[in-house]
C-alpha cells in the first residue's frame, strides 16, 4: 500500500441532496494505488450515494473529484470508465446463461478480420486474465449460473481488470458467501492490490473490513465521521464510529 504521492482518487468536499435532504454533506475521502479503503455506515448513511458520484450513477451538487491529481468531470458511467473506474455491484451484472468469456466481453466482443465474433480469441484472453487472477478457475465452458459465488466474483473482477480498471468499486463482494468462497475473494483482492489497483469496498461486515482493508472511512447521516488506519483500531472502535458517530480516542481521523 502506498499513502505517499498523488492519490488515485480524491473526492473533495462532495455534497448531494435529494428533495432538500442532504444525502452526502461535504465529504472528503481519497484512495491510493495498491490500497483498499472500506466504506462503512448504516443503511442511509450516504456511503453508496457518495460512491455513485464516483461511478457516474449520480452527479454531485458541489465538490470536486480528482483522478491522479487532475480534476475529473464524471457525468455518467461512461465518463467513469474513461477514467478507468469500474464498479462491481452486489448483483455482479452477469448473464447467467453465458460462459465466462462471453460475459467478460459482453458488449465489447472481439471480432475476426471478417467481422465475426472471435470466440476462440475471447476464450484465450479469458484464460489469460483468469490465470493471473484465479489460477484454480477451470470452468470456462459452463454458463456462469453453474459457478459458485466466488467463481462468479472472479469473472466480474476479471471483466473489470481486463478493460484496464485502475480504480475498483466493490459492493459487499463477500455477501452470502461461505468461508471458502470468502477466502477466494480475499485472495483476489490481495492480487489486485499487488497489481497497484485502488479499491473502494462498500461493506457492512466489520470483520471483513478489518481483514481486507488498509483504511476505513465511516459515514453517518450523510457526513464523514472519520477515516482510520485499520491496523490502529479495534472492531469496537469502528462500531463506535458507525453507531455513535464517535471518533476513537488517540487515533488520527
Amino acid at each position: 500500500m502506498s499513502t505517499r504521492g498523488t492519490p488515485l482518487v480524491e473526492m473533495r468536499d462532495v455534497s448531494i441532496a435529494f428533495g432538500g435532504i442532504k444525502a452526502v454533506d461535504h465529504v472528503t475521502i481519497d484512495l491510493y494505488p495498491g490500497e483498499v479503503v472500506g466504506l462503512l455506515g448504516h443503511n442511509g448513511a450516504g456511503k453508496s450515494t457518495l460512491i455513485k458520484c464516483l461511478s457516474g450513477a449520480y452527479q454531485m451538487d458541489s465538490g470536486a473529484i480528482y483522478i491522479n491529481g487532475e480534476k475529473a468531470e464524471i457525468r455518467n458511467p461512461r465518463d467513469a470508465r474513461a477514467y478507468n473506474i469500474e464498479t462491481i455491484y452486489q448483483t455482479l451484472a452477469l448473464a447467467d446463461n453465458l460462459d465466462a468469456a462471453s460475459n467478460l466481453f459482453l458488449g465489447r466482443e472481439l471480432v475476426t478480420p471478417f467481422g465475426f465474433v472471435d470466440d476462440a480469441q475471447m476464450e484465450a484472453e479469458t484464460r489469460k486474465i483468469m490465470g493471473r487472477l484465479n489460477p484454480n478457475f477451470r470452468k470456462f465452458k459452463e454458463p456462469v449460473k453453474a459457478l459458485s459465488g466466488g467463481q462468479r466474483q472472479s469473472v466480474a473482477i476479471a471483466r473489470a481488470v481486463y478493460f484496464n480498471a485502475r480504480i475498483l468499486i466493490m459492493d459487499e463482494p463477500t455477501a452470502a458467501l461461505g468461508p471458502h468462497e470468502t477466502q477466494m475473494v480475499a485472495e483476489l483482492i490481495e492480487e489486485l492490490k499487488a497489481q497497484g489497483l485502488g479499491i473502494f469496498l462498500i461493506e457492512h461486515d466489520i470483520h471483513n473490513v478489518m481483514r481486507l482493508c488498509d483504511r476505513a472511512s465511516v459515514m453517518k447521516n450523510g457526513q464523514l465521521v472519520g477515516t482510520v488506519n485499520v491496523k490502529d483500531v479495534t472492531d469496537e472502535d469502528i462500531l463506535g464510529m458507525i453507531i455513535l458517530g464517535k471518533k476513537p480516542e488517540g487515533v488520527a481521523c
